[in-house]
């Protein structure tokens, strides 16, 4: 199943600058595994040292978080767009 996922400015490092990639995956753990693959530095950068998400890191399928589905078992449909989004903090 081919996803493309949208890279913020603060990860393009890992993707020589491209914002969006495409890789394969049906689940949100088998895309993120997928981009760690792909482009090396990912699963540091969102995962944490139990393999889910870290706090600060939001990933969205279509529009809907994936804190409030399944987590990383979230199903990925072909041809969707997962969208990595950092937590913005303020004060």
């Amino acid at each position: 199943m081919s996803v493309t996922v949208r890279v913020p400015t603060t990860l393009r490092t890992l993707t020589a600058g491209q914002s969006e990639v495409v890789v394969e995956g049906g689940t949100v753990g088998e895309v993120l595994a997928a981009l760690e693959s792909a482009h090396p530095g990912f699963a540091d950068r969102i995962l944490d040292d139990h393999g889910g998400l870290r706090r600060f890191v939001n990933v969205f399928v279509a529009d809907d978080d994936v804190r409030f589905l399944d987590a990383l078992a979230t199903p990925v449909p072909d041809g969707e767009t997962v969208s990595i989004i950092p937590a913005v903090a303020g004060g």
